[in-house]
């Protein structure tokens, strides 16, 4: 509540700030005898507005996190807390259900330890939120005096607020490569501590894989951590099944829909093909465990196949296949849709057949497009969970027979990230290493897109 006060403030006192520096900057353009300004009054009251509103919704992000450190000392230190554990679960449950009795989100205690805490609770949160009110407040106050007190009639408004926005955009930018840099040297300085324990040679090429999380951290059994049949079930789940399945109906769908479907079949057939994207991924799931698993299944038994497992990569991969059609259509679609009408009347022109001018004209010209959405679905593939853990179990094998239980690797990030499992214990630090070596088959894959895509543009433009 105190966060969203320090909003609207912020956003108040921004909106009034804008209204008086428009108007100052009308009463300029009448006070001047040829009517001229620098930039125009609205870019004065943007000026006024975002020294207002920047330097407070600044504090305010900063105080959001640290607000809450401090109410939690001032309670620590007052006499309600002597009795409460030093640290534990009962700590954090007692203090729990005395702030959520304090904000009003709780009519009252299960725990009557947490009663006497009710009181600093509430002491605290009124300071410190009356604290952050006039902080922001002064702030504020603070850079509309300033940026008001500058504006004149030769004053350059524009160039101002348009290098405030750019910087905006810049740090807009920023984040996208910041947030990649931070989860990139998170995994690293896991996977570090993770081949302390575990030699990488075991870890890249071993073929067992069974991490024992009650077995003791200080001597691990590196044969145990072979990561073999976990990067081969993901290859041959998300990056051979699915792509099998994915390549040909994405893109002949987007052929079909570009080069031989009337505009009313279109208009129906591409919205509905992209519903397909917007399923969540547990749909698919239950999907592959409820009805192409068993099909699967009872198909391997009428071949003649004895006690066929009714978890299966295929299963998987053929969901996964279905889902990412939706990337693998819409990017060949648009590419396709782009290629020069000219180079199309050029091919027919000469006597090609429409199906010639699509194989040599057509779908080479609009190679980088497909291969961005074939990458994209690959990316896309390799990356699922959901589905791999209710169709193709969870099971590490390392076998070529796509109807044998399989699993991959985000399974298995999964797996030995949950539960009570120490991040000290090389089992739960292998779930970086796993992570981290996704990251970097990702980035590849993402490489060798770029250097496709710029070969043949560079061919055809």
């Amino acid at each position: 509540m105190s966060l969203t006060i320090l909003f609207l403030l912020a956003l108040g006192l921004g909106l009034a700030g804008w209204l008086a520096a428009r108007a100052r900057a009308w009463s300029f353009r009448r006070e001047s005898g040829a009517g001229q300004l620098a930039a125009l009054p609205t870019y004065h009251a943007w000026y006024v507005a975002l020294w207002i509103v920047v330097p407070m919704v600044i504090f305010i992000v900063i105080w959001g996190g640290v607000a809450p450190h401090l109410v939690s000392q001032h309670v620590l230190a007052s006499p309600g807390a002597a009795d409460l554990p030093p640290f534990g679960f009962r700590r954090e449950s007692l203090l729990a259900e005395a702030r959520a009795v304090a904000i009003g989100a709780a009519p009252a205690v299960f725990n009557q330890d947490a009663s006497a805490l009710i009181e600093p609770y509430r002491e605290a949160i009124g300071r410190y939120q009356t604290i952050g009110i006039v902080v922001a407040l002064l702030l504020g106050f603070i850079g509309g005096a300033w940026s008001f007190l500058r504006l004149k009639p030769d004053f350059a408004a524009r160039t101002k607020v348009e290098r405030t926005v750019m910087i905006v955009l810049l740090l807009a930018s920023l984040v996208a490569i910041l947030t990649t840099l931070g989860i990139f040297a998170s995994l690293v300085f896991e996977t570090v501590r993770f081949f302390g324990m575990v030699n990488p040679i075991d870890f890249l090429f071993g073929t067992h894989w069974g991490p024992d999380p009650m077995a003791s951290a200080d001597n691990p059994d590196p044969s145990r951590y072979g990561a073999i049949p976990l990067f081969w079930g993901t290859i041959f789940i998300g990056a051979i099944i699915a792509m099998i399945v994915a390549i040909p109906l994405g893109l002949m769908s987007a052929i079909y829909l570009t080069q031989y479907a009337a505009p009313r079949v279109r208009a129906w057939v591409k919205p509905a093909l992209e519903i397909l994207a917007g399923v969540p991924t547990v749909v698919y799931g239950y999907f592959a465990a409820l009805t192409v698993a068993p099909a699967i299944r009872d198909l391997a038994l009428a071949a003649g196949m004895s006690n066929p497992s009714s978890e299966s990569a295929l299963a998987a991969g053929i969901v996964m296949g279905v889902m990412i059609i939706p990337f693998v259509s819409s990017m060949a679609d648009d590419s396709i849709a782009a290629v020069p009408q000219a180079m199309r009347d050029g091919s027919l022109a000469m006597g090609a057949t429409t199906s010639e001018t699509i194989r040599r004209v057509l779908v080479p010209a609009a190679l980088p497009g497909i291969v961005a959405g074939v990458m994209l679905a690959v990316s896309r593939a390799i990356g699922e969970t959901m589905i791999v853990v209710m169709a193709a179990s969870t099971a590490a094998n390392l076998s070529a027979n796509p109807l044998d239980a399989m699993t991959t690797v985000t399974v298995q990030i999964v797996a030995m990230l949950t539960g009570e499992g120490s991040f000290d214990h090389p089992a739960t630090l292998s779930a970086f290493a796993l992570g981290f070596v996704l990251f970097l088959v990702t980035l590849g894959l993402n490489f060798i897109a770029l250097r496709v895509v710029k070969r043949f543009r560079e061919a055809y433009e």
